[in-house]
């Protein structure tokens, strides 16, 4: 569905996650957990804050500022993206201001359902949306479920949810498989910190791309550290680079607001 709209795919997954760049994913076959990969899954929970510190987030909320390339290598502009998220009900919100690539997409994963407002990619105006709301179908549906499934607080408490499964295919590599796909992340052995996550992603669904996210710089927030700066690459080209990010936790988002169509169709984006 993506490929009868031809609206840039990159952003999307250059910004996409924390930990998991959203729908990073490859297809693999359904397996049982390994004590390897649970052994380096509690390695990387404890470093990064302890996995009860991570199970009491309720709500997150991250907005970033970051820079994009094209796969040429020309620069494509600078974008704003807000990812607001809550664990129950599980639901995930997007709204991304960039050249050709503003857009809003809101997927509830306990419904399966949701709705997106596209790029206008003709409107002189680069950073305009459609002005339209359309339900999400198709690739896009997947996409939406699969950046969930993906997200990174589901994946550090995989070992908690029985649609996880936990492996490690390499020294120091976890592997976390969920929906019939799976992210890589490659651990750091002196932090036990995640220093690549790695897979394919599916953001323009009908052509998979293999991708990396390099983490430079965590905080710690709430007892928890999270990466806020780190670079995406497709295909070993970097399209994207979040250059800074504001994080909170448990600010007592509902479902009525995140599930709320903004009235201008424009992303509800913090200028600041």
């Amino acid at each position: 569905m993506l490929s009868a709209r031809h609206w840039p795919p990159v952003l999307v997954a250059a910004l996409a996650g924390v930990c998991v760049q959203g729908s990073v994913l490859t297809q693999v076959s359904p397996r049982t957990s390994t004590a390897e990969g649970l052994q380096l899954l509690r390695k990387m929970q404890t470093a990064l804050g302890g996995a009860e510190r991570i199970a009491r987030i309720r709500d997150y909320e991250e907005t970033v500022q970051a820079k994009t390339w094209n796969i040429d290598g020309s620069p494509l502009g600078e974008v704003r993206k807000r990812t607001r998220w809550m664990r129950s009900p599980n639901v995930i919100r997007l709204d991304q201001i960039g050249p050709r690539d503003t857009y809003v997409l809101y997927y509830d994963g306990s419904s399966g359902s949701g709705w997106e407002i596209l790029p206008d990619l003709t409107n002189p105006d680069r950073l305009k949306t459609t002005g339209r709301v359309i339900a999400l179908v198709g690739g896009e549906l997947r996409f939406a479920a699969t950046y969930l499934s993906g997200f990174h607080f589901n994946l550090w408490l995989a070992d908690r949810a029985p649609a996880y499964t936990v492996t490690s295919p390499g020294p120091n590599l976890l592997r976390i498989e969920h929906n019939g796909n799976a992210t890589d992340f490659t651990l750091d052995p002196a932090t036990w910190l995640p220093v690549i996550s790695a897979g394919v992603s599916l953001a323009n669904p009908d052509r998979p791309v293999q991708t990396e996210m390099h983490y430079d710089t965590w905080t710690t927030i709430a007892g928890i550290r999270f990466p806020t700066k780190r670079a995406n690459y497709h295909n070993g080209l970097k399209l994207g680079e979040i250059t800074g990010a504001s994080i909170r936790v448990n600010i007592g988002l509902t479902l009525e607001h995140l599930a709320a169509k903004p009235p201008d169709f424009a992303p509800d984006v913090p200028s600041h």
